[in-house]
């Protein structure tokens, strides 16, 4: 038994004292890791989109997809064509099947929202997908309403808590906070489509508008203080209140704002 046990601890000994091979390397956990390549760089190539959306089955539009970074998408990459939507209160990056054609066949696409201090996302529509929202950072005041008839749907979500915006549904998202909010969007559709309610609506003709609008005299100059009295209230104090608690000064008003002057 004690020779047993001797021989066993001469072995081990031996093994820690043994030099390691001169021509070995210690590896280290990146040397595990698939190699960083370049990302996504046939976005928006409408030879590939064109190929993709004919082929028949999964399998060939793997084999169009032949480069491994053809199946990454960075956010980060702001001068993606037409992946980048800027306004004044902020900015949206979208990963659809234009501007990332992996997501051709595998019905889904994603934006990720950046709204500045009191920055609104102005009430639009998605028209062929459901849009799942949920916040990143800060807060966010979501309304919606589904179709006529049906009353509108309005909450305050906090961190990491999503609300669901059904298909077709008109919606708006709302940062009431001084400090940044982020929001990210997936779709079930990797096309799904956006309109914005207002530019759509103020781009009728201007008699149908105006008609719709009960007679209202004049469009042209139109900004918050000249169409308050046809949105929500709770929506234009909210607006309100968030500048003066934030110390920002409203814009003076735009002929331009909806449409353009008439000459």
């Amino acid at each position: 038994m004690r020779c047993a046990v001797a021989s066993t601890l001469f072995f081990a000994a031996a093994a820690v004292a043994a030099p390691a091979a001169p021509n070995a390397q210690a590896l280290v956990a990146e040397d595990f890791l698939p190699k960083v390549v370049p990302v996504n760089t046939r976005a928006a190539d409408k030879a590939l989109i064109s190929s993709l959306m004919l082929a028949p089955t999964q399998s060939e539009r793997v084999k169009l997809l032949n480069q491994p970074g053809d199946y990454v998408f960075d956010f980060n990459n702001r001068t993606i064509p037409g992946g980048e939507s800027d306004g004044l209160g902020g900015f949206t990056i979208a990963a659809n099947a234009r501007t990332f054609p992996a997501l051709i066949g595998n019905g889904g696409a994603m934006t990720l929202g950046f709204l500045g201090p009191c920055g609104m996302n102005t009430a639009h529509v998605h028209p062929r997908a459901t849009e799942f929202n949920i916040v990143v950072k800060g807060r966010l005041v979501t309304n919606f309403i589904i179709e006529n008839g049906l009353p509108p749907i309005a909450n305050t979500l906090s961190l990491y808590q999503m609300t669901v915006f059904p298909m077709g549904a008109v919606h708006q998202e709302f940062n009431p906070d001084c400090t940044e909010s982020v929001f990210v969007a997936g779709f079930n559709s990797p096309d799904p489509g956006v309109s914005q309610v207002a530019q759509a609506f103020f781009n009728l003709n201007p008699a149908v508008v105006s008609a719709t609008l009960g007679g209202v005299a004049s469009l042209n100059g139109m900004d918050l203080e000249s169409f308050r009295a046809h949105i929500p209230n709770n929506v234009a104090q909210g607006i309100d209140a968030c500048l003066k608690k934030c110390g920002i000064k409203r814009n003076a008003k735009r002929d331009d704002y909806f449409l353009s002057p008439k000459k």
